[in-house]
């Protein structure tokens, strides 16, 4: 027994078969997506003063910038951008203990 398919069973199946391939497609426009080179973000740049930066004292011997200036400093109008005296190495050693 063969089955006869109506006008609208044919409908029906066409419709069944666009939206499977409708799902394929996102499918593999979502994997493609997966492979995709990512944004390249934006390179910091640090300005050096001076010829030779070594001779100004502000680079480390590893070539990174120093973080803290020895010299105490008091902001009076925001004491939290104040920097206090650091302590000796024989005080931070003694601390540790």
């Amino acid at each position: 027994p063969r089955r006869v398919l109506t006008h609208s069973s044919k409908h029906k199946q066409l419709k069944t078969i666009k939206m499977q391939f409708a799902k394929v497609l996102v499918a593999l426009a979502a994997g493609a997506a997966a492979f995709t080179a990512p944004t390249a973000s934006k390179v910091s740049k640090v300005v050096v003063r001076g010829e030779n930066p070594n001779e100004d004292g502000k680079l480390g011997a590893g070539g990174m910038a120093d973080t803290r200036d020895p010299e105490p400093f008091v902001n009076e109008t925001d004491k939290r951008q104040s920097i206090s005296q650091a302590p000796s190495f024989e005080e931070y050693l003694k601390s540790r203990q």
